[in-house]
């Protein structure tokens, strides 16, 4: 029997999440997260999905190689380790792959060095995803190491929508345009919302928006995006839970030429100190919407300009794909904030899309509608699984030689 397990990492600049999935079934056999790597209050939570049991490891783990060793290790308890001959590949998720990297990649020298070659426009995470595909290079050197690019599934924008315009020379040079993120995530509910509708994702055009402390909207024709809303990086688009989204570029100069701040201070300002959090001192929605409750005109107001922005982009999207099937909310913030799904559809009913306020309420962990039975467009709650998709791309593409 061919090997069909996949082992996903997602590696931070600090952490490592990871699964292993028997790609047989689409199973999870065990799941872990390793936070804090470097630091003296180290941790690694394991759960072992075959026995149910979780273990806990307190304690220093110095970097990314002894954070990978320590994980080999806790599946090897569980019968699951490295060396298995049931492993098919390691799959990675990386950030950014620019317009080179399409599709999922078998890595090797020269892909290593395209994802370095990418740092400055990902300095916070294709740095700590090279770390970690280097680190299982290393423990399994003769193990398929697969690439799957959050950037990839954007790269189907057609140069309308991924060119700013500034001078092309300039852009080129630099390679500025509009990549978008949150790719993985994006081709797997538009496709889980397809399934839902009971088409066929060529059949199908969906606005997917992924709600979670980072957050991105795209437009999906067919099962092909033709836009989205984050660009060189993360920080354009909707309002986030610390980043601003759209904002005028002059506020950078305004703020350097009157603020007298730096290049380093506005970064900063930017990218963690506004958003949610900036406009009323909380990122978490569940919070904001306590506070909102008890009549913290605060937080309503910044609640406010989330669902502004929000509401610009849906509409946005309906001109762009010119006919819209299925609005489909995800990530934390999406899957679990009815009042956000709410609100960002009230008003739109003209445009078909509505939301029906007892399937909105109900929690659950399957795809689902929330639109009644007589609204033009769908609305649906899709739990995105960035990890199963990632498993998926890689799986596909290392059984192309099997």
């Amino acid at each position: 029997m061919s090997p069909s397990r996949v082992l996903v990492l997602n590696s931070g600049s600090s952490s490592v999440k990871y699964q292993l999935l028997d790609m047989r079934d689409s199973s999870r056999l065990a799941t872990g997260l390793v936070e804090r790597i470097g630091e003296q209050t180290s941790r690694l939570r394991h759960t072992a999905l075959t026995t149910g049991e979780t273990r806990e490891h307190n304690g220093p783990i110095a970097d990314h190689q002894a954070a990978l060793k320590t994980v080999a290790e806790e599946l090897a308890r569980d019968g699951l380790g490295l060396d298995s001959p049931e492993l098919a590949a390691i799959g990675h998720r990386v950030v950014h792959g620019g317009m080179f990297f399409t599709e999922p990649t078998v890595v090797d020298d020269d892909v290593l060095a395209e994802i370095e070659r990418l740092i400055p426009v990902a300095p916070l995470h294709n740095p700590a995803n090279l770390t970690g595909i280097r680190t299982a290079m290393a423990l399994r050197p003769d193990l398929p190491q697969v690439a799957v690019f959050d950037t990839a599934f954007h790269t189907t924008m057609p140069e309308s929508a991924a060119r700013y315009a500034i001078d092309t020379r300039i852009a080129d040079r630099y390679r500025v345009r509009r990549y978008g993120f949150h790719g993985t995530s994006h081709a797997y509910v538009s496709r889980a919302t397809a399934k839902l509708l009971g088409r066929a994702p060529e059949d199908v055009n969906v606005i997917v928006l992924h709600l979670g402390n980072g957050a991105s909207a795209s437009a999906v024709r067919g099962g092909r995006c033709v836009d989205t809303s984050m660009g060189l990086t993360p920080l354009e688009g909707l309002v986030m839970g610390t980043r601003s989204g759209d904002l005028d570029p002059a506020v950078i100069f305004h703020l350097a030429r009157v603020g007298g701040m730096s290049m380093d201070e506005i970064d900063t300002l930017l990218n963690k100190r506004s958003g949610l959090f900036g406009l009323c001192g909380d990122n978490d929605m569940r919070e904001i919407q306590r506070r909102i409750d008890e009549g913290d005109e605060e937080a309503q107001l910044a609640f406010d300009i989330y669902i502004h922005r929000l509401k610009k982009y849906i509409g946005a999207y309906f001109a762009v794909l010119g006919r819209v099937d299925a609005i489909a909310f995800t990530a934390g913030v999406g899957e679990n904030a009815a009042a956000v799904r709410a609100a960002a559809v009230a008003g739109l009913e003209g445009l078909g899309p509505a939301v029906d306020d007892g399937l909105n309420a109900v929690r659950g962990d399957a795809p689902r509608l929330i639109s009644p039975a007589s609204a033009r467009v769908a609305v649906a709650v899709v739990p995105t699984d960035e990890e199963l998709e990632i498993a998926r791309q890689t799986y596909a593409l290392v059984g192309k030689d099997k």
